[in-house]
């Protein structure tokens, strides 16, 4: 097969156990040849092993809970050792972890694999890999997937096993305590937080983090890894995830809970009451934090965030900046804008990606909750909750998402023919006027007779779709514009509409 159809953008991912008609093809043999492009890169490209004085690499491969993860890191490991690999074998981990290996002294690799597929479902894998200056890009991942061939069989490697959660762990513990200006052992006593970690990589955090600090973590659910995730998908944007750490929160009668993805690259939190707080609600909570340590901060999001979310942040000197969707593209905006001199501390989507420039800008999401866990002292001195720090933030009355397939052979042309068509309808049109302020498909305020609100079409990262996100302040008002859209899009014959006029009631 292709390997370059395995590219998930900065990551490689397919479908690594056979399920019902959907065939393998991230298999061993697959992973096997993958990693001849990673040492190709990692030798070549980035030249790392002229840096060991061995000349021999060191990488550092760790996984999520998935079914297939040991024999995709038996086939990693079996091929870098017939490369001279210096081989660490880190066992279950997470992804940001996996990065922390390129950091830690105690580790020193010149790069480090994650063996996950996040939150799709048991059957997917995928890879992730890091250097000690960041994330693969999409152009690197191209780059491995396109020299496959020729491994140079000079010397056999070697492999040792490590469990680097405990380091991790305990790094996480120091930055918090460090958050919060104290050196008692235990700042969270008192505190009742549980963890929900959709039996993923993310169950570390209760006992490790949490217990560790003092915080009693009774009522924590599905900590144990799983691979068949028998409970619900890990994944802080899914609804039923959600709705079960709201349950757990309710019935525990605790101050926080915590849920993470499969492989801990992203987070969200539910408050004693059970509100939810994730996607425009988490951003608000992490700027607001951003913003009190560094005021007049930058903050790059994706493109579908709330025109309320722009109003909040400025109302606390910062200055939101909506970008291209993807979390490696909003995070190489902020590098982008600190490189510019642009103080941006934060880059975060609405899935709930968020990285800080004091952490090396990674995705972390042990990371975003040990932000939030540093405010908890102080907010329960001050008789005061997380949700009272975003009480100003406007919710929109209605939000809605329809995904349309698109089914003409050239995908992204004929959607970003769409895209400029529909510029050119909105430009006839009373009540809709577009945002200038968007790098993604096209964005359109909505007013007068649609309310109050506004609409984004863009382009599917990874799939063949368009996305139509709308949100609008007054009850009733979605329905007009997806009526005065249905016009427009009627004429596009390789769009599958059925989203739209099922949620048109037709």
């Amino acid at each position: 097969m292709d390997l370059k159809a395995l590219q998930n953008g900065s990551d490689i991912r397919g479908i690594a156990v056979e399920h019902e008609e959907k065939i393998a093809n991230l298999t061993p043999a697959q992973v096997g040849k993958i990693a001849v492009g990673m040492v190709h890169w990692l030798r070549d490209e980035k030249n790392l092993a002229d840096k060991q004085q061995s000349g021999k690499l060191r990488i550092g491969i760790g996984h999520d809970s998935r079914i297939s993860a040991d024999s995709l890191k038996q086939a990693l490991i079996d091929s870098f050792v017939e490369q001279n690999v210096e081989v660490i074998d880190f066992g279950l981990a997470t992804t940001p972890a996996m990065f922390m290996a390129t950091q830690f002294p105690q580790y020193d690799c010149d790069a480090a694999i994650m063996i996950t597929a996040s939150h799709l479902p048991y059957y997917f894998n995928g890879l992730k890999l890091f250097t000690k200056s960041g994330g693969a890009e999409k152009a690197d991942i191209a780059y491995i997937l396109e020299h496959t061939d020729g491994p140079a069989l000079v010397a056999k490697g070697s492999v040792t096993k490590y469990s680097i959660l405990e380091d991790y762990s305990a790094d996480l513990t120091d930055k918090i305590r460090k958050g919060m200006k104290t050196t008692d052992e235990k700042p969270l006593a008192g505190f009742h937080i549980i963890v929900d970690a959709g039996n993923g990589a993310g169950g570390f955090f209760a006992e490790k983090v949490l217990a560790k600090l003092g915080a009693d973590i009774t009522g924590s659910q599905f900590l144990e890894p799983d691979g068949m995730f028998p409970n619900h998908i890990p994944n802080p944007d899914n609804k039923e995830a959600m709705a079960s750490i709201q349950q757990a929160v309710l019935k525990s009668k605790a101050d926080l809970g915590v849920i993470f993805d499969t492989d801990v690259d992203r987070s969200a939190v539910v408050d004693a009451s059970g509100e939810v707080i994730n996607r425009n609600n988490l951003i608000a909570v992490l700027a607001t934090i951003v913003l009190a340590e560094n005021p007049g901060s930058s903050i790059v999001t994706n493109s579908p965030t709330s025109s309320h979310l722009k109003e909040f942040i400025e109302s606390k000197g910062g200055k939101q900046v909506r970008y291209i969707s993807g979390y490696r593209n909003v995070i190489n905006k902020m590098i982008e804008l600190n490189d510019e001199g642009i103080n941006t501390q934060l880059a975060i989507e609405t899935s709930g990606h968020a990285a800080f420039k004091e952490n090396y800008y990674l995705d972390d999401g042990a990371y975003v909750i040990a932000k939030i866990l540093m405010l908890l002292p102080t907010l329960k001195k001050e008789g005061s909750t997380l949700g009272d720090l975003i009480s100003s933030l406007k919710q929109p009355t209605e939000t809605q998402e329809l995904r349309f397939e698109i089914l003409a052979g050239n995908v992204r042309d004929y959607g970003e023919q769409v895209i400029r068509d529909l510029s050119g309808f909105v430009g006839s049109q009373r009540g809709m006027k577009i945002d200038p302020e968007n790098h993604e498909g096209i964005r359109v305020n909505v007013y007068d007779e649609y309310g109050s609100g506004w609409f984004l079409l863009r382009m599917s990262l990874h799939e063949p779709l368009l996305v139509l996100q709308v949100e609008n302040d007054q009850a009733g008002m979605n329905q007009k514009v997806l009526e005065e859209l249905a016009g427009f899009f009627e004429g596009y014959k390789q769009l599958d509409l059925a989203k739209l006029t099922e949620a048109l009631g037709k």
